[in-house]
């Protein structure tokens, strides 16, 4: 299952259902989460994802993979325009569209790939006071063939709204989200705006959110496991999710959400989970970044 993110070269990128446009890029619902894999873990773990049907890969620049995706990439036979792979590029390329470039050419030289389908600013770097430009940047990069769409990733609604105030709608903004932390305040301000969620840590770390009785009675009731029904909570409510797993079985289940559906109660006792609050972050991206 996919949505679809379109991303005309005027520089907006506006969500549009499930029709396409002359314009339009399609985004998989379901993404392969790479961090903190590098080297042979993760070119074997990408290439296990692609046979299991995966075809939506997310990666970065700080994440030291990007070789390592690019490889499975190439190595897997298929068709590169029917994998779709997003990256990031760090604080260093901030700046005019020279400098934005030079760093998506590394990247995608270290990558082996000619093109990205999505390239993100991974944190807005407020100190710097270029997060902005660094969108201009991309758009003007949209043109040249090396990027088909481009968003940001940790941008607070205060950032995304300067971002908006220069004419600039975002495809993507890429957050910390997962039941236990779902930040709607920034969901809300990126849909207000036409920009989708993409989560990241969606299923959290560590066994804390799956062993919730909240999910394991969910997950009891439809033969299915936590993971998955986290998974599906997110997709059924339009997030791209972007779990991590290098475990050939795990990657199957957690692909396997587009056979079931939540109930409405269902969706909303998940939504009950988080209690936190926007000072909450572990990463603030008004102090963190990189």
């Amino acid at each position: 299952m996919t949505t679809q993110i379109s991303a005309p070269l005027n520089g907006t990128n506006i969500p549009d259902g499930e029709t396409s446009g002359d314009a339009g890029v399609r985004i998989p619902l379901l993404g392969l989460g790479t961090w903190p894999m590098t080297g042979d873990e993760c070119t074997e773990a990408v290439s296990s994802a692609l046979e299991a049907g995966y075809r939506h890969l997310d990666t970065a620049e700080n994440y030291g993979n990007e070789d390592a995706v690019g490889r499975a990439v190439v190595g897997s036979g298929l068709a590169r325009d029917e994998v779709f792979v997003t990256s990031k590029f760090n604080r260093r390329w901030h700046g005019p569209v020279d400098s934005v470039r030079a760093g998506l050419e590394a990247a995608l030289e270290r990558a082996g790939l000619d093109y990205f389908d999505l390239y993100l600013v991974h944190w807005p770097n407020p100190d710097q006071g270029s997060y902005v430009q660094a969108c201009e940047s991309l758009v003007e990069l949209t043109g040249t063939g090396l990027i088909r769409s481009w968003g940001v990733s940790n941008y607070k609604p205060a950032h995304l709204q300067q971002v908006l105030e220069a004419g600039l709608v975002p495809a993507v903004n890429q957050i910390h989200c997962q039941p236990l932390f779902a930040q709607p305040h920034v969901q809300e301000a990126n849909a207000a705006a036409g920009v989708l969620t993409a989560a990241y840590t969606p299923i959290g770390r560590g066994s804390e959110l799956l062993q919730q009785p909240a999910i394991t009675r969910i997950a009891s009731r439809l033969g299915r496991t936590p993971a998955q029904v986290v998974l599906r909570w997110h997709v059924q409510q339009g997030r791209i999710a972007l779990p991590k797993s290098a475990d050939p079985q795990r990657q199957r289940e957690n692909l396997d959400v587009f056979s079931f559906e939540l109930t409405a109660e269902d969706l909303a006792t998940v939504d009950a989970l988080d209690s936190a609050t926007p000072s909450d972050s572990f990463m603030d991206a008004d102090e963190f970044g990189h």
